[in-house]
């Protein structure tokens, strides 16, 4: 069973950073994606960013690129989501997700384990 467990969230003003980690323990599947979403209020779960353990592939949806930046440490079991340059956009629950079968990165179709979400807030 594998357990994602995230932190980093909270309160910051627009301009800010903030960075989330994601600590997954139990058996990950190394060939498949580990990923964030976000939900912000009143809308559907979106796709943030994924990538892969190897680290050579990264995916960012449109919104994020050049703010945000996914990286994983392997020894640690643990992703990050660096978020810079955070707009009142950003508002959001973010989840990470572990990866469990073959799917495009963005589907949360691929995305079998879950994390429980951690608030980020940005006030304008």
């Amino acid at each position: 069973q594998v357990q994602l467990v995230e932190s980093g969230g909270g309160w910051v003003q627009a301009g800010g950073s903030l960075r989330l980690a994601c600590a997954a323990s139990g058996p990950t599947f190394s060939v498949y994606p580990m990923a964030w979403f976000r939900r912000a209020p009143g809308k559907e779960r979106e796709f943030v960013a994924a990538i892969y353990w190897s680290g050579a592939m990264t995916y960012y949806t449109d919104s994020v690129k050049g703010r945000f930046i996914i990286s994983r440490d392997k020894a640690k079991n643990t992703v990050y989501l660096q978020m810079n340059r955070l707009t009142s956009e950003d508002t959001a629950v973010y989840y990470c997700a572990a990866g469990t079968s073959t799917r495009p990165v963005g589907s949360e179709r691929g995305y079998g384990y879950w994390g429980q979400g951690t608030q980020v807030t940005v006030s304008s």
